[in-house]
């Protein structure tokens, strides 16, 4: 078939499918179907058990849920309580706080230490990689890169196939050491051959942190501010692991039951990941911030900002999908505690950059948006910003580029997922397969000659 020919077949079909593919919006209701394995509420459907983090959104009184400010734990401990200690102590986070998530305590100095050597040692990638994976023919998306490279690296493995807890914890404390790099010369591929920038590789450096190793290999002159690598760290700290039922996590959960490798059951999770429903969404922030300083002419007008969210929610403005993208999140209702933490640094990061006027903006919006939505939209639970409103105003402050955001959230994320992954094994249940209850009717079998 022609090209003509075939798209036209295609588009033909395609649209028989939208038609015959939609099912009866009251069969769910009839049914009972707990869609996106939540309730109407947003209340998520206990499918498993993890000692690796906690999500807080409400607590019991007298029997009924009521939402409270959000709190998140890892192994345990207020995430605020880490970050303090780290930030008190003025350190880098990361490397403890992927500890933590992996083994279940807080490294000692001596565990630490060694630790952040294991990474070190684990950062090098196999002899030619960069030249005959990362820059043979680039692809034009960083996660679709970052995956590449990930299935790559399985046959560089001597025991890709072993799941055996060994194993599967080298393989994961190896790609947590090489994400970084797979991820920043992914970009710089990209960068130099659809977008004819000069290329530039740097090699990661003994004694820095990963946060720092980033800005390093990313950046011409390798230079940083000690604030710039601080909320960098932040970040990564604040992305590392959100619970079990997250769409990502979820994933690894879902393909680590098939007793399939660590390498697919990360691609798995990458493939999730880049959904702008999940981690592609604070590109969508920066982009509709874009758009909204384009037709608000003043930035301190709460009538004209008010006008411009509703436009957004009637599907009038930027993506036309009726979202005011940052607000909300599928379990926080009064707060997400990783926004908080992030704003503490925002205001700081937006005075070293000359950008405050932005910042207002932003904390316009973050107050203004709720009282929109629920004026606007009927609301099961309480809507507030999340990690994703601020990261990417953060990021843009920090001269990283956008096809490199949801990247970093995997550069992050893969300390969760292999936490996740390891959790999965060592409590081996039942593979994982919900139930799906066909509602067509059964039909006879029709001869060919009496098809019309």
């Amino acid at each position: 078939m022609e090209n003509k020919e075939a798209n036209d077949f295609l588009t033909k079909y395609s649209t028989l499918l939208h038609e015959r593919g939609m099912i009866d919006n009251d069969l769910y209701l009839k049914y009972e179907v707990k869609r996106g394995l939540r309730d109407i509420s947003g209340k998520g459907v206990l499918v498993g058990l993890t000692e690796i983090s906690e999500i807080v959104s409400h607590v019991i009184e007298d029997g009924d849920y009521v939402p409270c400010e959000g709190k998140l734990f890892y192994r345990g401990i207020n995430i605020e309580n880490i970050v303090k200690g780290f930030l008190d102590e003025k350190r880098f986070g990361f490397e403890e706080v992927a500890f933590l998530l992996l083994f279940g305590h807080l490294p000692g100095k001596t565990e630490l230490e060694e630790f952040s050597a294991v990474l070190e040692e684990y950062t090098a990638l196999p002899d030619n990689f960069v030249r005959n994976t990362i820059m043979n023919d680039p692809s034009k998306d960083m996660m679709n890169s970052l995956a590449k490279s990930v299935l790559t690296l399985y046959a560089f493995d001597d025991n890709p196939d072993d799941i055996s807890l060994e194993n599967v914890l080298r393989q994961s404390v190896r790609l947590i050491a090489q994400f970084p790099l797979l991820a920043v010369y992914g970009y710089q591929a990209f960068a130099h051959y659809h977008e004819n920038k000069s290329l530039v590789i740097h090699n990661p450096q003994k004694g820095l942190s990963i946060a720092e190793n980033m800005l390093y290999m990313l950046r011409p002159d390798s230079g940083y501010t000690k604030l710039e690598a601080q909320i960098l760290d932040l970040a990564l700290v604040l992305h590392a692991e959100h619970g079990g039922g997250n769409n990502s996590t979820f994933t690894t959960h879902v393909v680590t039951s098939s007793h399939t490798d660590t390498y697919s059951s990360v691609v798995a999770s990458l493939g999730s990941l880049k959904g702008p429903r999940h981690g592609g969404a604070n590109i969508k922030v920066v982009q509709m911030f874009r758009d909204m300083k384009e037709k608000v002419s003043d930035w301190n007008d709460d009538a004209e900002i008010n006008a411009y969210l509703e436009r957004l929610l009637n599907k009038e403005e930027f993506a036309r999908s009726g979202l005011i993208y940052g607000m909300g999140h599928a379990v926080y209702s009064l707060s997400d505690p990783r926004a908080l933490i992030f704003r503490q640094f925002v205001e700081q990061l937006a005075t070293e950059k000359g950008r405050n006027d932005e910042y207002k903006l932003y904390s316009k919006v973050e107050t203004l948006a709720p009282q929109m939505i629920a004026k606007i939209r009927k609301i099961y639970k309480g809507v507030s910003a999340n990690v994703d409103f601020y990261s990417g105003f953060v990021y843009s402050m920090l001269d990283l580029p956008e096809e490199l955001f949801t990247p970093l959230f995997a550069v992050a994320r893969i300390v969760g997922w292999s936490a996740h992954r390891i959790e999965e094994l060592v409590n081996a249940g039942k593979i994982i397969r919900p139930a799906y209850k066909s509602v067509t009717k059964v039909r006879p079998y029709v001869a060919m000659k009496d098809r019309k």
